[in-house]
């Protein structure tokens, strides 16, 4: 949008510079009506469209400047408690617009995007923690203190770090669709590597898959299509980011501190974090309660809009919790009461025990070591070469965790592309291509592209000789070939 573009009267500016030009920002077709919705219950489905709004950010940046806030809009009254809303990976704020009408009527809803997601400055986050960070310098510079938090799979991870280093701002929870640690770390760097090698179009393509029920995708293509071009008009650098911050995420040992009132919330047909690692989160996290949503796959809000409304304002409306009286940021008022009682569309359910408590885990060069190891080789490279140990090795692969791992690998003085560089050189220089292979994903996944390891190995044919050169050439071309191809 122009820098002309006027706000909406029912989002005003709260601070900061013109509004951010960009694409288009629009949300959902409205050609078609989603799937029928279960009844009785809220109407958001059937309720006006929130205007479309300009992206705004909280505030200038210089251009030497590190990216400090994140692309936002308000809706709702000015005089109420604010409710912040997070997206979910590839899609941007508009994945809740059927919400909106029913939360403005009880809470400022603030919504935002992440880097390089729906216009918004591509300013890659490196991590949840990151994101976490920018959205608070946001809301800083808003005035904005306390809040509610809703957001779904990153967007929730978002919440859940928010919670457990921002406690006195996070009035209530809500987990939607989300994990205290998502698939496996290989699974999200194999997703960088492929969209690395081919852009966003393979994700674009398997995304109706993922956060549809094959019901839904088919009855609602233009829907579908919506969402599609969602991941297309991202920005790839800023996708492989989030897909690193994901590999990195785990809070399993932590959610006992997460302290605020929680609704985890999850789709019953999501095979991507569905019910199992959303009653992972309800058995960790002490007051927190599983709402499970028929008919819906990864994206809830999308798939059942009123089911999930009417879980989001039964929670808020009910968990509210008052902030402490020793924190220092000022109290928000709770929502008022709603008029007219909730009829829940999908219940909620009590919490199951907690399990027991798991201590702090060992820090020292073997810990950090492993971390990187796995990291750098990927999970499936590590437990292959764990599962192989015996007695007599053993001692060797502890030796080459602490020593290569958790002492060279973990330096800062060099990042971990020129280190891959300097590996691969090394191993046809010396000879050891039976390490090539895993030194190839290994390289893929800190963030070579193929044709800059091409440019490595080219360069070893000058300095190793063309016979080590060649032999490198086939291993690697065959690694790459299998890593950067993308599913089927």
């Amino acid at each position: 949008m122009s820098e002309t573009t006027p706000q909406p009267p029912h989002a005003p500016h709260l601070g900061g510079p013109a509004p951010h030009p960009g694409p288009p920002h629009t949300g959902p077709p409205q050609a078609q009506p989603f799937a029928p919705q279960p009844a009785p219950g809220p109407g958001p489905a059937q309720g006006p469209q929130p205007q479309p709004s300009t992206p705004r950010t909280a505030a200038p940046q210089a251009v030497t400047e590190a990216p400090r806030t994140l692309q936002y809009r308000f809706d709702g009254p000015e005089d109420a408690p604010v409710l912040v809303i997070g997206p979910s990976l590839g899609t941007t704020w508009h994945m809740w617009d059927r919400q909106i009408p029913e939360l403005t009527q009880h809470w400022r809803v603030f919504r935002y995007d992440l880097p390089g997601h729906g216009g918004a400055p591509a300013h890659a986050a490196p991590s949840v923690a990151e994101l976490a960070d920018r959205l608070i310098a946001t809301l800083d510079g808003l005035g904005v203190q306390r809040f509610g938090y809703a957001g779904c799979s990153i967007g929730g991870a978002v919440g859940a770090d928010l919670a457990l280093r921002h406690p006195h701002r996070v009035a209530s929870l809500a987990l939607v669709a989300s994990s205290p640690r998502f698939g496996t770390a290989d699974e999200f760097r194999q997703r960088g590597v492929i969209v690395r090698a081919n852009g966003l179009e393979p994700m674009a393509r398997t995304a109706p898959e993922r956060w549809f029920t094959p019901g839904f995708a088919a009855a609602q293509p233009a829907i579908v299509e919506w969402a599609v071009q969602m991941v297309r008009t991202t920005d790839p650098g800023c996708y492989i980011a989030a897909c690193e911050a994901l590999a990195a995420f785990d809070i399993r040992d932590h959610l006992g501190r997460i302290g605020v009132p929680t609704l985890v919330l999850v789709g019953a047909e999501d095979q991507v974090t569905g019910p199992a690692e959303a009653r992972t989160l309800v058995a960790g996290i002490p007051d927190a309660r599983l709402a499970l949503v028929p008919g819906a796959s990864h994206l809830a809000p999308v798939e059942q809009p009123a089911a999930v409304c009417d879980l989001l304002l039964t929670h808020f409306s009910t968990a509210w919790q008052d902030a402490p009286a020793v924190a220092a940021a000022p109290l928000v008022p709770g929502p008022a009461t709603p008029a007219a009682p909730f009829v829940p569309l999908a219940e909620i359910a009590p919490a199951p025990d907690a399990p027991d408590a798991v201590g702090p885990q060992r820090e020292g060069r073997h810990e950090r070591g492993v971390k990187v190891r796995r990291e750098v080789l990927g999970d499936a490279h590590v437990d292959a070469v764990n599962a192989s140990a015996d007695p007599f090795t053993e001692d060797f692969q502890e030796l080459v965790t602490r020593y290569e791992w958790g002492e060279a690998w973990s330096r800062d003085g060099l990042d971990r592309r020129t280190r891959s560089c300097v590996t691969l050189t090394a191993l046809v220089a010396s000879g050891h291509l039976e390490g090539l292979a895993a030194h190839t994903r290994a390289a893929l996944r800190n963030g070579l592209t193929p044709a800059e390891i091409k440019e490595v190995l080219l360069q070893t044919a000058v300095y190793c000789g063309i016979p080590a050169a060649g032999a490198a050439f086939a291993i690697a071309q065959s690694v790459i070939q299998e890593e950067t191809t993308p599913p089927a």
